[in-house]
């Protein structure tokens, strides 16, 4: 991992935790398996959902230093531990957001687009802003069970809401 043994004066952290956190995921350190635990040697955090408006912020990268030192407690005891993040749709805010970047850079309206137009710019934006702030959850060293990220429009969440009023979120 570290090609000098010699001690810098300044830690540079670009040059060690992208490699440590590749471990971590490829070992899936952060991978909860339901193993039959008893409920209270479970431990669960659903990350508040960052609207896909936009990259995170302080306020998010607190809140989630929080979740992050609780979820890794609870690992070092011994439970059975699911941090498990997301994104949200916000809908309007996001619709209103890409209208007015569409705008400012082309001149057009969603009228000029389009219903199916308009939609795919959308999604588009969603996955941008999605990965961006997956990325940025990443670079912080966030310890979430990767491989259990949810949308709210996604097809588990789309379904589960098709099928009841309860949340998407509960069916992992």
């Amino acid at each position: 991992m570290l090609q000098n043994p010699v001690l810098e004066k300044v830690y540079d952290p670009r040059t060690v935790e992208p490699e440590v956190y590749k471990l971590w995921e490829e070992a899936r350190t952060f991978r909860a398996t339901p193993d039959g635990s008893p409920h209270e040697r479970t431990f669960t955090v659903m990350i508040p959902l960052p609207n896909v408006t936009g990259a995170l912020h302080l306020g998010h990268a607190l809140n989630n230093t929080l979740q992050d030192v609780l979820t890794r407690y609870h690992r070092m005891r011994g439970f059975n531990t699911l941090w498990q993040p997301g994104t949200d749709h916000a809908g309007i805010a996001t619709q209103a957001v890409v209208e007015r970047r569409i705008f400012e850079t082309e001149g057009k309206t969603r009228h000029d687009l389009g219903r199916e137009g308009l939609v795919k710019r959308i999604w588009h934006w969603k996955d941008d802003y999605e990965k961006r702030i997956i990325t940025q959850l990443k670079r912080m060293g966030c310890s979430c069970d990767w491989e259990r990220t949810r949308f709210t429009l996604d097809d588990v969440c789309a379904a589960r809401f098709a099928t009841s009023s309860s949340t998407c979120l509960r069916t992992v």
